[in-house]
């Protein structure tokens, strides 16, 4: 089992922003599409961007302009940074890695808590 541990959620005021981040393995890290999803209340999780292993990103058309993510091998860890951030952004944030590694793999974390006051 891989761990995947998100941090960097918490409530900000609409306008502001936050930047998520999500640790794994470096071995897991640099051969995975790493990914951040988010599922607001009853609501069904959506996907909001991901990094291939490559370097090449995709984003939801909701936070294009607005998110960025990267990826930093180095230091085992993705991020999400995020801008002008609405209501509508409120969500929990899920990290999760996707790959092959001999078979393949698809790990999350646990979820991280993004609140964005009016």
């Amino acid at each position: 089992q891989v761990q995947v541990v998100e941090f960097g959620g918490g409530l900000v005021q609409a306008g502001g922003s936050l930047r998520l981040s999500c640790a794994v393995a470096r071995s897991i890290l640099i051969i995975s599409t790493m990914s951040w999803y988010r599922q607001a209340p009853g609501k069904q999780r959506e996907l909001v961007a991901n990094v291939t292993a490559g370097g090449t990103t995709n984003y939801a058309d909701s936070v294009k302009g607005r998110f960025t993510i990267s990826r930093d091998n180095a230091k085992n860890t993705m991020h999400l940074q995020m801008f002008s951030l609405t209501p509508e952004d409120t969500a929990v944030y899920y990290c999760n890695t996707r790959g092959v590694l001999v078979e393949p793999f698809d790990y999350w974390g646990q979820g991280t808590q993004v609140t964005v006051s009016p």
